[in-house]
């Protein structure tokens, strides 16, 4: 029988964002997965949230909790529809905080940033500055809403909402055309990736690591077919700061964009030599700026497959159209998921398979080399836990599994 999931963090832990426990990771890394336990409760609720949040963490409730990522905190969405945060909450590292439903109207989804979290409720969508919440109750009313029209309100998955999408950035909404039939979205830094109701990806934003996979790196302000997937049905898609994975309706897996961690599973050269790897004090900053140019290696930008796969000691920093990816033991892919600089992706036996930047322990192999191979997670198969879900934060990663059936 199957036993009750829960979800697992690991990789940064600086503020307590991962694993909200300062005897693990208080060196900032959880190199492994550690269940996610809080100790927040809801204001005025009292042993009613100890039974949702149950004595080791796991949440109960009307469907699975889930989870969004910023790079200093995590918001929590239960499965009775009351929202947490913790991490760098109200101005301090190791704080939690509830989000307290005044209206008791529960919330069905949410989508968080470093200053604003989103959340979708039956009739409309909030945002909440997280900078001037204050620590234990959340008080005041909501920095921008937009109510849902009668159409609209079927929706159930942010940042899609009816003809457009929110973001957590000013001006918070953006129309699509109805023509596209958007079915999921996902957001990098800079561009954007959709999957249409015919199964077709799309892509747009800033090209300038090939992350659009158009086999340039040329921006494109409107959402364009990606040509090389046209005609396959494509079921996932995910997007990191600078690369972009999709998985079809077979699980067969494709990556395009910056790999200069090893983010795509292609060869990189910061991946080569034994003891060579990533800074482990790179901040915001230096990152969101960096560039594959950047460094003391060529840079091969890839864009005809020729070239990509007819010298196996090619280095790949770009590789700016889809690339076939196998994961080892000829797995299918059911779910796919991508941090800043590192991937995840669940395979239908229920297995998970990381790779990318691991400075933090953000692959969950329990050191913090990087690696430009998928590796198997082998926490989850040593404990018989079958994994259902992924969620790739900046520098952090999660995981909803639960008891295999025996």
């Amino acid at each position: 029988m199957a036993g009750t999931g829960r979800w697992f963090g690991f990789g940064f832990n600086q503020f307590g964002q991962t694993v909200n426990r300062r005897e693990d990771g208080a060196d900032g890394k959880v190199l492994e997965p550690r269940p996610v336990t809080l100790t927040a409760q809801t204001p005025g609720k009292g042993e009613e949230a100890r039974r949702a949040w149950g004595s080791e963490g796991a949440l109960g409730g009307g469907r699975p909790p889930q989870i969004s990522l910023a790079w200093s905190h995590t918001a929590y969405l239960t499965g009775d529809g009351s929202v947490y945060l913790f991490g760098f909450v109200g101005g301090c590292p190791w704080h939690q905080m509830c989000m307290s439903n005044r209206s008791h109207e529960a919330c069905t989804d949410i989508l968080t940033s470093e200053k604003y979290l989103l959340m979708l409720r039956q009739d409309r969508v909030e945002c909440w500055d997280i900078q001037n919440l204050t620590v234990g109750e959340a008080v005041g009313d909501a920095t921008w809403t937009r109510e849902l029209k009668e159409e609209e309100r079927p929706c159930t998955a942010l940042p899609l909402i009816g003809d457009g999408y929110v973001t957590t950035s000013p001006p918070f909404y953006k129309p699509l055309s109805p023509q596209l039939r958007a079915r999921k979205l996902a957001l990098g830094s800079e561009h954007a990736l959709l999957l249409s109701f015919d199964w077709t990806v799309l892509s747009w934003g800033s090209g300038r690591h090939g992350q659009l996979g158009h086999s340039t790196v040329e921006n494109e302000v409107e959402p364009r077919i990606v040509e090389a997937l046209h005609g396959l049905a494509m079921a996932e898609i995910a997007a990191g700061n600078w690369h972009s994975v999709s998985a079809s309706a077979s699980g067969d897996l494709y990556v395009w964009g910056w790999n200069e961690s090893g983010q795509l599973g292609l060869p990189t050269k910061s991946c080569s030599k034994e003891h060579q790897k990533p800074s482990q004090q790179k901040g915001l900053e230096e990152e969101a700026t960096s560039s594959p140019s950047d460094g003391h290696h060529t840079v091969i930008k890839s864009t005809n497959k020729k070239e990509t796969m007819g010298d196996s000691n090619v280095f790949i920093s770009i590789q700016a159209f889809p690339a076939l990816l196998d994961l080892p033991e000829v797995s299918e892919v059911s779910k796919v998921s991508c941090g800043s600089r590192h991937t995840a992706a669940i395979t239908r036996g229920g297995k998970l398979f990381t790779w990318g930047w691991g400075a933090y322990g953000q692959l969950g192999h329990g050191q913090t080399d990087s690696s430009d191979l998928p590796q198997l997670v082998n926490y989850f198969v040593q404990n018989h836990l079958s994994v259902l879900n992924v969620v790739c934060g900046p520098w952090n990663t999660f995981v909803f599994a639960q008891q295999e059936e025996f």
